[in-house]
Order: structure tokens, then C-alpha cells, then sequence
């Protein structure tokens, strides 16, 4: 009895876990999803937030609610109420998605090092002149 009770407990702890075919099935989703976050642009860097690396995590369920955990450049950003306004109404907006919730977090604190390879093309940046985050001459 003990056994069945922890394996019926265990099944109704799972029933969020995905299937393979949960993930084959959300993927057009997930995509979207990207698709919408990166057209939010930070206010002071002509990039989208995506491919700043602000999006630390983002998360889909078998119920389509999308959860995301994204970050700013400075954790004194005067605009980051609005930008997260609009990555919510963004990814709402996205056919299929039920409901997003975004979390804030500083840590880790974003540097450079996150940045997409496209970030940096339209930033200017190359690898061998960013080192730790930090271009050379700055401290």
C-alpha cells in the first residue's frame, strides 16, 4: 500500500515533467516566444534583450504558460518597469500562450560575456578585444 501511495504521489509530482512529445509539440511555441522577446529593445543599447543576454531562463508548460527569469544591464535601469511591460505583453500577445510571468534577478550579474554573437556584430565587439567582459583600457 505504502509503494502504490508513493508512486501515485511521485506521478502527480511529474505531470509537469515533459514528454518528448510535449517538447516537439511547444517548440513552434517556444520559438515564437523568442521571436516576441526579441523585439523589446533596451532603451539605451540599440539590441534586443534576447541577444543582451537578459533572458536568463525561459520556461514553457504543458499548460503554456510561459515563465521567464531575465536580468538588466544595471540593476539601477530607469526604464526596466516598462521593458518588462513589454516583454509580458509581448509574449502574451504570442497565439497559444496562456499567461507570462517574468522574474527579476542580479545574479549573476550581467557582463558582456553574455552578449549573442549577433549582439556583438551590431555592437562592434570582437572576442579577442573583450576579455572578462571588459574591453581594453577599461578597468
Amino acid at each position: 500500500m505504502t509503494e502504490n501511495r508513493a508512486m501515485t504521489e511521485n506521478r502527480m509530482e511529474n505531470k509537469d515533467i515533459l514528454t518528448a512529445e510535449d517538447v516537439q509539440e511547444l517548440q513552434p511555441l517556444y520559438a515564437a516566444v523568442i521571436a516576441a522577446i526579441k523585439e523589446v529593445y533596451d532603451p539605451e543599447i540599440p539590441v534586443n534583450i534576447y541577444d543582451l543576454g537578459l533572458i536568463y531562463e525561459l520556461t514553457i508548460n504543458k499548460a503554456r504558460e510561459v515563465s521567464i527569469l531575465m536580468t538588466f544591464t544595471a540593476p539601477n535601469c530607469p526604464m526596466a518597469d516598462q521593458v518588462i511591460q513589454e516583454v509580458q505583453e509581448g509574449v502574451e500577445a504570442v497565439p497559444g500562450v496562456q499567461k507570462c510571468t517574468i522574474e527579476l534577478t542580479f545574479e549573476p550579474a550581467w557582463d558582456r560575456s553574455m552578449l549573442s554573437d549577433e549582439a556583438r556584430v551590431e555592437l562592434g565587439l570582437d572576442y579577442e578585444e573583450d576579455t572578462y567582459g571588459k574591453l581594453d583600457g577599461e578597468s
